[in-house]
């Protein structure tokens, strides 16, 4: 069995494993990571021999730890991410690099017609009919998007919606709400098979997911950092938030909003932002929040864009795809039934 886990920027820890019934009857780790002394990976393969199958990540790494004592230097992994490499080798993750990933930049489409379409989209990679897909929205309208689980009165204020001509939608996912107008906001779903991120907890899946684009990021010249559980950040300020969702057919959706520029005066007229969300921040107002892209890089949007899409293919290799019509008219149905409905809006007043 064979698993690889790249630690959220670190070092490839790969685990090699020779497995009998139910138990680990040899292991290799290996990688481009930094380890002293040398004899320290004999210990760390000796830990895992003969390990359950079943075992949970943190009783694997409390084993690594256990063998390795004081006096050993590991730059660039953990014995958490030993553990990783080892669930993901025997739950038979996937890599990256074995999937044919497709890109679409979709048209622009009104909020509810796109909250359907991420639902519709992550079904059909579980159900096989698509493959593992990166879409790049593009809105149609001014929006507040709140998350799955936030109170509608709580995090709206709808006379300055209304005012500001900005359409409330619930979104499938976690999380919090997200102010979003055409021209100033990147918004992009990856639409991945659940054996992509098998072996991880949740959170690590969040960090798995968004390595690729604070990669990007960097290329661009913005020292971007993951910062748990779901944001992206800078030196200047957050950039974007990311939400999941996992569904029973065995996909999972990974959708992230940044701020290429913003209109802060109208998003807090929309927004009810508490001083408690803000204080985990580090700020004291929500017009420092975000600081946008367009500050940190000079570029136009679109070259945003393209740059950071490049950065995916080069990593791991993207390919044409297409949302046909028969698609758009599965979601036009689920925003008739769902999305579009007040009673979806209002599942948490």
């Amino acid at each position: 069995m064979h698993g690889e886990y790249k630690v959220p920027g670190g070092k490839l820890v790969v685990a090699d494993l020779d497995v009998v019934g139910d138990h680990v009857r040899q292991a290799q780790i290996s990688g481009d990571f930094f380890l002293e002394p040398d004899d320290a990976l004999e210990r760390i393969n000796g830990a895992l021999a003969g390990l359950p199958i079943a075992i949970p990540a943190a009783q694997i790494a409390a084993r690594v730890r256990a063998v390795l004592g004081d006096g050993v230097e590991m730059l660039g992994f953990s014995p958490e991410a030993v553990a990783v490499a080892v669930r993901r080798a025997l739950t038979g993750a996937t890599g990256w690099r074995d999937h044919q990933w497709e890109f679409v930049h979709d048209v622009p489409r009104e909020p509810a017609l796109q909250m359907a379409l991420d639902e519709v989209l992550a079904e059909q990679v579980g159900s096989g009919e698509r493959a593992p897909t990166l879409r790049v929205w593009e809105w149609a309208s001014n929006a507040v998007i709140i998350g799955s689980f936030e109170s509608l009165r709580n995090e709206v204020d709808l006379e300055g919606a209304a005012k500001h001509d900005v359409t409330v939608v619930r979104r499938i996912s976690g999380g919090g709400a997200m102010f979003v107008e055409p021209g100033n906001t990147i918004t992009y779903s990856l639409y991945v098979p659940e054996s992509l991120v098998s072996g991880l907890s949740f959170v690590e899946s969040y960090a798995f997911l968004d390595d690729w684009v604070i990669g990007a990021l960097n290329d661009l010249g913005i020292a971007a950092t993951y910062q748990p559980i779901n944001d992206i950040t800078s030196p200047a300020g957050k950039i974007a938030g990311a939400a999941q969702k996992r569904f029973a057919g065995g996909a999972v959706l990974h959708h992230v909003t940044m701020a290429y520029d913003m209109d802060a005066a109208k998003m807090l007229d929309v927004l009810r932002i508490g001083r408690e969300k803000l204080s985990d921040k580090g700020t004291t107002s929500a017009g420092k929040r975000v600081d946008p892209l367009r500050s940190q890089t000079g570029l136009d949007r679109v070259d945003v864009i393209d740059r950071m899409v490049d950065s995916f293919r080069n990593r791991y290799g993207l390919g044409p795809g297409t949302i046909d019509a028969g698609t758009v008219d599965r979601a036009v149905d689920l925003v008739a039934s769902k999305f579009g409905t007040e009673e979806w809006l209002t599942r948490v007043p």
